[in-house]
């Protein structure tokens, strides 16, 4: 059974794609990712999702900065949650805080509500929160499956310790998905220290060109074919690391709810 699930962080139909031929097991997508993303556009998102066949997640998150949203950006936000329900989409990423940084449990419980029956995952909203032990049980109280964070530092190895706590806190109550600034060469590092089953990234590195070629020879489509081969990486890494850990794992806890793809 599997144990273990790599969800890539995707901005366009080429990149995600390229996540489902690299064998990832589904895709967040969204829109700006430079300034840490966006809801994308319904149109952009419903086309992805008929061109897929694994699970495409919808971040849901109107605006860049802060997540202590206003009245008229909670009812965009409870649109943005029905358009992507209605395009077919396995599930959303969200995440509301209250003015005082701690989790908005009324608003994110009624986004969480109004989702299923779609997945759902907090998003790194939680790494903005002042304490992540009673955060997390907010969390769960809000009645999503997921939890994507860094541990609150800037990139999942710094924070794995952190990672690490919430994994035994959160017991089979709920899935904790370690993401933010993952990177291939560090990733059996962060498996080992972490104990975590999910995995979330965007596996962007900078790409050498010249004369509007990648280096190794492909045109800029050659772009999808290195993220394709980083994904595989990542997926067969993963598949190593799980198969090496097998019988621990079934004599735990049910690994961190990571026995059913989700």
């Amino acid at each position: 059974m599997k144990t273990f699930l790599f969800e890539l962080c995707v901005e366009t139909l080429h990149a995600a794609k390229a996540a489902e031929r690299g064998g990832a097991d589904r895709i967040e997508l969204c829109s700006r990712l430079d300034i840490g993303g966006v809801t994308p556009d319904h149109g952009v998102t419903k086309a992805i999702i008929e061109a897929l066949s694994i699970p495409v997640h919808v971040l849901i998150r109107p605006r860049g900065g802060d997540f202590a949203y206003s009245g008229s950006e909670f009812d965009l936000m409870r649109q943005q949650v029905g358009q992507a329900k209605s395009a077919g989409a396995g599930g959303v990423a969200l995440g509301v805080l209250a003015a005082n940084g701690r989790v908005d449990l009324e608003r994110s419980r009624e986004l969480v509500e109004l989702a299923r029956p779609m997945k759902v995952t907090f998003h790194r909203a939680f790494d903005e929160t002042p304490e992540q032990g009673s955060t997390l049980e907010a969390v769960i109280e809000t009645g999503a499956d997921c939890l994507l964070t860094s541990g609150g530092a800037p990139d999942v190895l710094r924070g794995a310790e952190s990672i690490a706590r919430l994994v035994l806190q959160a017991g089979d109550r709920i899935r904790i998905m370690a993401g933010g600034g993952l990177k291939l060469a560090s990733m059996g590092q962060l498996l080992e220290r972490t104990g975590v089953c999910y995995l979330h990234g965007s596996l962007t590195r900078r790409v050498e060109t010249r004369n509007g070629k990648i280096a190794n020879g492909h045109t800029a489509a050659g772009a999808a074919d290195i993220l394709e081969a980083d994904v595989r990486a990542a997926v067969e890494l993963l598949h190593t690391h799980f198969a090496a850990t097998a019988p621990s794992l079934r004599h735990g806890p049910a690994a961190n709810g990571g026995l059913r793809r989700g």
